[in-house]
């Protein structure tokens, strides 16, 4: 499965015709979060319009400047992750949306300990190899570093990550946490922002990532 990872959006979706080639040579098209910018159902169901001339396998959470009802279209599609596990081919896919308080508040945003209530109620029963997405990263790592040494990224994302053992971890938010870094044995990819030419792709061969890497179109 190759898989093609966006995050951080943002409605510039001028940036779509420059990925068509890549986004056309995917099997899965993951949406990290923060596709509008601070937009609702109406901003979403034009951007996802947009994206699906270039591929129709897309699944995705909202981040922290999409409103809930943003999310609420992506239920409607069928395409939404954000505390729903979808089994295609034979991997698992789960998502959590949203992100810890900003310093200016957005409107979709969770505690700490909400989060890892969320986190607490998701169980999995069998042992496909599991790909979470979440918006916020795990704490720790160089994707969720706004500066040098200063960490920004969720502890109870973490445990579950410690805990579950994803393959990996596609994550964004972090603007400057563009890196592939690791905690345990899960790669946590984080591309940085789509609307600057960003992306990370990913080729699973079974429970093993082939290949990855995060490119910028403008580089």
């Amino acid at each position: 499965m190759k898989i093609i990872a966006l995050t951080d959006i943002h409605a510039k979706t001028g940036i779509f015709r420059q990925l068509a080639h890549v986004m056309k040579d995917a099997d899965l098209v993951l949406l990290c979060g923060d596709i509008t910018h601070f937009g609702r159902e109406k901003e979403l169901s034009s951007i996802i319009t947009q994206l699906k001339q270039y591929n129709n396998n897309i699944l995705g959470i909202t981040g922290n400047c999409d409103y809930p009802e943003a999310g609420n279209y992506l239920v409607k599609e069928g395409i939404s992750l954000d505390q729903t596990v979808k089994t295609i081919g034979n991997y698992r896919f789960f998502g959590i949306g949203g992100s810890l308080p900003c310093p200016g508040k957005t409107p979709n945003e969770y505690s700490e300990e909400e989060y890892e209530a969320l986190l607490n109620d998701v169980t999995f029963e069998d042992d496909i190899p599991l790909i979470l997405v979440s918006h916020q990263p795990p704490f720790g790592v160089r994707n969720d570093e706004v500066t040098p040494g200063y960490h920004v990224g969720s502890h109870s994302i973490r445990k579950f990550i410690e805990m579950h053992k994803p393959v990996v971890c596609f994550t964004g938010h972090i603007h400057e946490g563009i890196a592939i870094d690791h905690v345990l044995s899960t790669a946590i990819i984080n591309p940085g922002p789509a609307g600057a030419g960003n992306y990370a792709f990913v080729e699973m061969e079974g429970p093993e990532i082939k290949q990855a890497g995060i490119v910028n179109l403008f580089k």
